[in-house]
């Protein structure tokens, strides 16, 4: 779990600032040998995984926690960092509608797959009955993950909202729960202006992996 978790975006983090690689490239590998381990692991069901309902009542959860903290972030960005509030969608708006349109699927979907399916699966066993100990290993580790974008700022927002997220896996085993969820904060995130922290500055990688 250490290996994975915490060597190998340490390893990433050397790739693209040390030589270079676009992010998507230093992912692929990782992504992939997961993606094929839990395929030949006959314990777990893709389909079943898949096909879990996000539920009224889950939906809603996620809307108005996103209406009230959301809000505040918003208010928070405009009043302490004003130059930076509404950003990317003022002066980069076509960039902007790319991150709306690709960060879902480039982005989203792989961090939930590797670190709420995988995570859980893979080593919710080592955790027992402790399910807290869980949900902090799955968002703390999430957190860490970021460190490829060399800020503490980065670490410490996905560290919070990794928790978040696993709790939110833990208490529906939908992943489309936490993939709207992840996808809905994500956007409001690079509305806001926040989008800079999760950058890395290599022109030919990805711009945004939040």
């Amino acid at each position: 779990m250490l290996l994975l978790f915490a060597g190998a975006p340490l390893v990433m983090m050397h790739a693209v600032h040390g030589y270079r690689v676009p992010v998507w490239a230093a992912l692929f590998p990782v992504l992939a040998g997961l993606t094929l381990y839990l395929l030949w692991d006959r314990t777990f069901s893709l389909r079943q995984e898949l096909t879990r309902a996000v539920t009224l009542a889950t939906l809603g959860s996620i809307l108005a926690l996103l209406l009230v903290g959301g809000g505040a972030v918003a208010a928070y960005v405009a009043q302490e960092l004003p130059d930076k509030f509404l950003s990317l969608p003022r002066e980069r708006p076509g960039v902007w509608r790319k991150v709306l349109t690709n960060y879902p699927l480039l982005s989203v979907l792989a961090q939930e797959f590797i670190y709420r399916t995988l995570f859980f699966h893979r080593y919710g066993p080592l955790f027992g009955r402790w399910r807290w100990g869980l949900i902090l290993a799955s968002g703390l580790l999430f957190g860490f993950g970021h460190v490829i974008f060399k800020n503490w700022v980065a670490v410490g927002l996905t560290a919070a909202g990794g928790v978040w997220l696993a709790w939110r896996y833990a208490a529906t085993r939908s992943f489309w729960a936490v993939w709207i969820e992840h996808t809905l904060w994500g956007w409001l995130v690079f509305t806001v202006g926040l989008g800079g922290f999760f950058f890395t500055g290599i022109a030919t990688g990805w711009r945004f992996s939040l």
